[in-house]
């Protein structure tokens, strides 16, 4: 294993510190598991669009659009600006 140092918001470390807690972790295992998670998102996401490009551009297009979650912008206004 390696050591790192990272620079938090103090707010976003007291929040860290809660969510792992009410896990039942230690910080260090939060994050590593976290950092894990994104990790194998992105590549999986990654993935499916190389995948989709062998294929031909607009099923790869339409698989992009497969993937993203259909949701609501959480700031709305935020993408107007």
């Amino acid at each position: 294993m390696s050591a790192i140092t990272v620079e938090l918001p103090n707010s976003l470390h007291r929040k860290l510190e809660e969510l792992a807690e009410k896990e039942g972790i230690s910080l260090s295992q939060f994050l590593a598991t976290a950092a894990a998670e994104k990790m194998s998102a992105l590549e999986t996401f990654e993935n499916i669009l190389r995948e989709a490009k062998k294929r031909d551009t607009r099923k790869a297009f339409e698989t992009f659009l497969r993937a993203v979650p259909d949701i609501e912008p959480e700031n709305p206004d935020d993408i107007i600006k």
